[in-house]
């Protein structure tokens, strides 16, 4: 095993392409394994680009037997909270199955290290406005599920076979490559950020506001908006701390503080100077008032402190790559789904 070489599932997606560029700084080699149903093979670019699906162990065990990591970063998965209850079998199979598939070919290559791409929505409804690792685990749609079941099998896995990890839940990641090599690139998107982007390019006529009487200051929803370069750093530093400490963490990672949807758009508006015009309709059933991560024991553990997430530089990094992508001509296969705006991890 190299103890540089990192394999990285998901590598050509969002948040993975930019664990591989803080990889690649960091002095390891990121080795991307995609089967591109969802990331971007240009946003491969600090190591090569394997192809293929990890529940199919033939070919994870032919890329691991290449180029012997000793890490996996774990970011494969399908994410869409509303496909995964219109289709929850498609979620098992991938995301549950699949990591299997993953940790099985890491028991047998003895692969000792795991960092895992997870996310808020285990915790599912919240009971506080500031989220702790301790809080309840009970999520409240097939995608959480998946991503709890991932969580357990890796506990249990490192249990009985030694495996370390880091799992890690982020709360809403946004923004872009700060260099503007890569950013957001989903085909179909709800989030947030990237749809006000396309309203700002005027390939959206208006951004919906669903709800806006909920109990906050503005009486629009508030997140914990956590920059995508922040949270590849907080990869980094986990693999390095689990490595080095030859422990396993549970964290949290966002910025102890959040956003109102309304907030998010005078953003947008006072950044790209775009109306960006905006619609109020019913809140929808399951969306909380407030979903902001206590992320203290990541910035004690790791000593990592979120240098990007300030909502203004969120928006701009996010608005220079859409304007990059918009001069290029590249609208690609991006499909708006603003009926399922995901305001949640």
């Amino acid at each position: 095993m190299n103890e540089k070489v990192v394999l990285v599932t998901g590598g050509a997606g969002y948040i993975g392409s930019h664990a591989c560029k803080a990889l690649k700084a960091n002095g390891y080699f990121p080795v991307s394994y995609d089967n591109l149903c969802s990331g971007n093979e240009a946003a491969v670019k600090w190591g090569p680009l394997e192809i293929g699906d990890i529940r199919d162990r033939k070919t994870l065990s032919s890329v691991i037997e290449k180029y012997k990591p000793a890490s996996i970063m774990h970011f494969a998965a399908l994410i869409q909270v509303g496909d995964s209850v219109v289709n929850p079998a498609a979620f098992y199979d991938n995301n549950i199955h699949g990591s299997q598939c993953l940790l099985e070919e890491a028991r047998e290559h003895g692969i000792r290290n795991m960092v895992f791409s997870s996310t808020a929505a285990v915790y599912g409804t919240p009971l506080s406005n500031a989220i702790t690792e301790s809080h309840p685990l009970r999520p409240i749609n097939p995608y959480g599920n998946s991503k709890l079941a991932m969580e357990n099998m890796i506990r249990d896995y490192s249990a009985a076979y030694g495996l370390q990890h880091a799992i890690l839940r982020y709360f809403n990641a946004a923004g872009a490559d700060e260099d503007g090599q890569i950013g957001t690139a989903y085909k179909t998107d709800t989030h947030i950020i990237p749809l006000l982007m396309q309203v700002a390019s005027d390939k959206m006529n208006e951004i919906k506001i669903f709800g806006t009487d909920y109990d906050t200051h503005d009486g629009t929803a508030v997140r914990d908006y956590i920059h995508v370069m922040d949270l590849a750093e907080a990869h980094v530093l986990a693999l390095r701390h689990m490595m080095q400490k030859k422990e396993s963490l549970t964290l949290n990672l966002g910025t102890n503080n959040g956003q109102s949807v309304r907030e998010v758009i005078d953003a947008v508006r006072r950044i790209t100077g775009h109306d960006v015009p905006a619609t109020e309709f019913e809140r929808r059933t399951g969306d909380p008032s407030v979903l902001v991560a206590n992320a203290s024991e990541a910035q004690r553990i790791l000593n990592w402190q979120p240098l990007y997430s300030d909502i203004d530089t969120i928006v701009s990094t996010a608005w220079a790559w859409r304007r990059k992508q918009n001069k290029q001509g590249h609208r690609g296969a991006f499909t708006p789904d603003t009926d399922q705006i995901r305001l949640a991890a």
